[in-house]
């Protein structure tokens, strides 16, 4: 028996389907099942029933699952240890991220990761948290940094940062500093995020609590389309107030509080499977937590010439 058989075996177990085993390993499925019917050659047993529609696996199977679990482990320690510190990472790492993520510390996260670890590959997914967090507990990604805590048993959560938030209008729309009333918020056109967003969840509990009745939501899946709706006067939205801090500072947006208070913060969090246990995840856990840094502005915006500030209210409407 081998060892890639063995990881063929692990994860087609774990992700509970050959097909994303054998994405997650860059294998063909048909060379993956090869493995597994190769290993339980080795041992002369079947490791799966494959007489429904789904392969289950046999009692012999759920009694190798742990011995298999901790040789990847072993496996994945020695690579580490005997590692270069600038080779001691490889292959490809999956993962997601939002696009608030995307447009903040994300940028400087890849730099150190290629430079302290040139071999590793990237494939980031941008999306929001629900949808995200559905892909880790498939194993289609090691793991994701997404707007509040995981929802699923099998994914565990640790927060990383939390996120300052603020109403948001238009100047055409309210002067700064105005207090929005539930009337107020009620009148004017919501743009938020989809309902798989954490942070449209934390916004619709809020709205739901105080009993806010809304006349129209735009909901969109991407931040910079509200911020551009938000800036064009289209409605009024509740954004991550570092992000668009160089939109206020060129009076294009506004920020804005409300009566009842709305929650002024976010929690974001670094989730992962439970039972994955790779120092790998370890390691990136912690880079992440080491750049993660949301008040860091929107570069694109802060590049703005100046005398370009006032024609983007335009471009957007």
């Amino acid at each position: 028996m081998t060892l890639k058989q063995m990881e063929a075996f692990y994860w087609a177990c774990t992700l509970g389907s050959f097909e994303i085993a054998a994405e997650r390993l860059h294998v063909t499925q048909s060379s993956l099942s090869k493995r597994i019917a190769e290993l339980e050659a080795a041992l002369g047993k079947p490791l799966f029933d494959r007489s429904g529609k789904r392969a289950v696996m046999t009692a012999a199977g759920e009694l190798l699952l742990e011995h298999a679990r901790r040789m990847l482990e072993l496996q994945e320690t020695i690579r580490l240890e005997f590692a270069s510190d600038r080779d001691q990472l490889g292959g490809t790492t999956r993962f997601g991220i939002s696009e608030l993520s995307a447009s903040t510390w994300f940028p400087k996260f890849v730099q150190r990761l290629y430079a302290e670890h040139p071999r590793l590959s990237l494939e980031p997914q941008v999306g929001v948290g629900r949808a995200l967090e559905l892909r880790v507990t498939r194993g289609e990604l090691d793991f994701a940094v997404i707007a509040g805590p995981a929802v699923h048993e099998a994914v565990a959560s640790q927060p990383i940062a939390s996120v300052d938030y603020s109403w948001m209008a238009s100047p055409s729309l309210f002067r700064r500093g105005t207090v929005l009333t539930a009337e107020q918020i009620g009148s004017h056109v919501v743009i938020s995020g989809q309902i798989d967003s954490g942070a449209t969840h934390v916004f619709n509990d809020w709205i739901a609590l105080h009993g806010v009745k809304l006349r129209r939501v735009l909901a969109c899946n991407s931040s910079t389309t509200i911020t551009g709706l938000t800036v064009a006067g289209v409605g009024i939205s509740y954004l991550p107030l570092h992000h668009v801090r160089p939109l206020v500072d060129r009076d294009l947006l506004v920020p804005l509080s409300s009566d009842p208070p709305a929650p002024t913060q976010m929690q974001f969090s670094f989730i992962w499977r439970r039972d994955d246990r790779r120092p790998l995840i370890q390691l990136l856990k912690r880079m992440v937590l080491e750049e993660v840094d949301f008040s860091i502005p929107n570069k694109l915006w802060t590049a703005l010439p100046a005398d370009q500030a006032g024609g983007l209210r335009q471009s957007v409407r």
